[in-house]
């Protein structure tokens, strides 16, 4: 015969002399004429169960171990744990059978059979092989993170990746939903959400080492080489009056937040795609005056190939390609290919050489020389970008000219608009309303003096040569390589959509907004678990595209969903009760994701428990 039961422990502390409790799960059994403690969970110091709930908890406890369902309704508090702590003794250990042992067949009563316990681990089990092919688990423990702490940094970055939320969502998600603890043999049940709090600020306490060590094991794992630094800057915003939050202003949200304070993430790419550094600036900050502040945060870290000779190319778009940033540039000797801010179009078919042709749009470019600036001026002409820009130009212009033509046919109508002086006002407003057709006009209005009315209005469109309203779809890019051709420097460009695509990853597919912190670190924290997840999602989508599947991140989330984790709890003709805990076999659409990346189909280890039904479930047997 056993019984089980819980023991509470008295320990005395040795720095304060204090006294506090531990408390475990005890099964006593009878062999031969003495009586044995077993050991079966331990419940920590933490457990706070009032003493008289403890009888209904371990009767609790029996019945999930023998297969019973819940004959007594009982508190929901109670049965939570009833459920997790006998799962966690189900996991604790297996019963291995030796190479020589007969497979284990069984009689069993097939109604007894249950499905128990089911947690996801597909998108963890993926995410987790990139977090290791990395060598980020080694890297955390090199600097300095103990076992609990580098489970939790796994938990909070993985859970980005899956399961993209506030820290709280995040803690629910790994108790609850989640096998990723079992994964890497970690109880996430144990660890309360203050842990998640603050390994975000043990992570950016170390952030220039992770981000260092990251870029050198993805430049060595994939063989990429570094020739060119993408940059350029997005924001977020976050919800609370940001007063806690020095970085926190109000500026212009490209999410058109214009009620809540914004903060700035600035980044660096290769031409790859991966991660160099980044940066959080306020909310306000000036596009300009970021760039030389990250080039120089990178010196200092030693970027290992950035400031080689010939260095990096730096590319990036007219927001930041200011005539000081091109200076600052030079004086540095970093090549550059920017978009230009001048005004001055130009473009000549002739001269002129396809570098993108397809059945959707044809984009010819033409090589200029600019000896003053010592630049090549590249003048690309998109035939997409032209219909588009002509459909909006024509489309302002028709509602510029119907606003004129109605007032100027209520100037002879009754109860319309007469009033010279009004008159005037009004086309001012029409100005303002239709600025990007209004410029391009030019309007008289006549007065009679007698009356005071206005009693005409004519107007003349004359659209200013060589700029870009005359030459819709023509762009310019300034460039310090001399001897790039027009196909080279216009690819090499059009990367900037890739970091386009990053940002728009970082805030749909990673939850980098809203951000719901309001102290500095810890919003600057957020936004640096986001960068982290983006590293290893990359890492993933690197590799399935050079077999072709190029799916965003939330289309391979949905493809690897549905992969669980469960027990299964059968009743054996011999009494037995055998619980075995493993993974759903994966889907053909998880096998190929599987296959590719050259991890298992199986996540987590089979692992098998048999025990005898107690004496209490006898009884409700009978």
């Amino acid at each position: 015969m056993s019984h089980m039961y819980i023991r509470r422990t008295t320990i005395k502390s040795r720095k304060d002399g204090g006294q506090y409790y531990t408390y475990r799960l005890v099964r006593s059994e009878r062999v031969g004429r003495k009586v044995r403690q077993r050991t079966l969970l331990n419940l920590g110091t933490s457990f706070d169960l009032p003493r008289e709930q403890w009888p209904e908890l371990v009767s609790r406890i029996q019945n999930v171990m023998d297969g019973q369902i819940e004959i007594v309704k009982i508190p929901q508090a109670i049965e939570e744990l009833a459920q997790n702590y006998a799962a966690q003794i189900i996991q604790s250990r297996t019963d291995h059978k030796s190479k020589n042992e007969q497979l284990d067949y069984r009689q069993i009563d097939i109604d007894s059979l249950e499905m128990l316990r089911p947690r996801s681990v597909s998108c963890e089990h993926v995410a987790l092989e990139a977090f290791r092919s990395l060598e980020l688990d080694k890297q955390l423990k090199k600097l300095g993170f103990n076992g609990p702490q580098l489970a939790t940094a796994m938990g909070t970055i993985i859970g980005r990746m899956c399961k993209p939320g506030s820290e709280l969502a995040t803690h629910y998600w790994l108790q609850n939903i989640s096998g990723l603890g079992e994964l890497i043999d970690y109880d996430f049940n144990k660890s309360n959400l203050y842990k998640m709090y603050a390994i975000s600020d043990q992570l950016l306490k170390h952030k220039e080492a992770i981000e260092k060590h990251l870029y050198l094991q993805e430049k060595n794992l994939f063989g990429f080489k570094e020739t060119i630094t993408l940059y350029d800057l997005t924001n977020t915003y976050f919800e609370g009056s940001g007063a806690a939050n020095k970085l926190g202003k109000r500026g212009h949200s490209k999410e058109k937040r214009t009620d809540c304070p914004l903060v700035t993430l600035g980044l660096m790419l290769d031409s790859s795609g991966f991660p160099k550094c980044s940066k959080v600036f306020k909310g306000n900050v000036s596009e300009p005056v970021t760039l030389e502040k990250m080039i120089k945060g990178m010196e200092q870290k030693g970027s290992p190939d950035l400031f080689k000779h010939p260095k990096a190319t730096i590319v990036m778009d007219a927001g930041i390609a200011t005539e000081d940033n091109i200076k600052w540039l030079k004086e540095h000797y970093y090549p550059y290919i920017v978009v230009s801010k001048k005004h001055h179009r130009q473009f000549n078919e002739q001269e002129a050489v396809v570098v993108k042709q397809d059945q959707d749009y044809t984009v010819k470019a033409q090589k200029v020389l600019d000896p003053e600036n010592n630049e090549i001026l590249l003048y690309c002409h998109s035939s997409k970008r032209e219909k588009k820009e002509k459909a909006i130009n024509d489309r302002f212009t028709a509602n510029f000219e119907e606003a004129l033509n109605n007032l100027e046919s209520g100037l002879h109508k009754k109860r319309c608009l007469k009033k010279y002086d009004k008159v005037l006002e009004k086309i001012g407003r029409l100005k303002q309303q239709y600025s990007k057709a209004a410029k391009h006009y030019n309007i008289k209005t006549y007065k009679d003096e007698k009356s005071g009315n206005a009693v005409k209005i004519t107007w003349k469109r004359q659209v200013t040569p060589d700029t870009k309203d005359s030459l819709p779809g023509v762009y310019c890019l300034r460039t310090s390589h001399m001897e790039l051709d027009e196909n080279t420097l216009w690819q090499t460009y059009t990367m900037l959509t890739d970091l386009e695509a990053v940002f728009r990853s970082l805030k749909s597919e990673l939850g980098m907004r809203p951000v719901f912190h309001q102290i500095t670190k810890r919003v600057t924290g957020h936004l640096f678990i986001t960068v982290l997840a983006y590293h290893l999602v990359h890492s993933i989508r690197y590799q399935l595209k050079k077999t072709g599947n190029t799916s965003s991140w939330s289309d391979l989330r949905k493809q690897l969903a549905g992969q669980n984790r469960v027990t299964i709890s059968m009743q054996c003709k011999n009494n037995d009760v055998i619980h075995i805990r493993k993974s759903t076999r994966p889907e053909p659409r998880q096998q190929k994701v599987y296959s590719v990346l050259g991890i298992g189909f199986h996540p987590g280890t089979i692992i098998k428990k048999t025990n005898k039904r107690s004496a209490i479930a006898e009884d409700f047997k009978t």
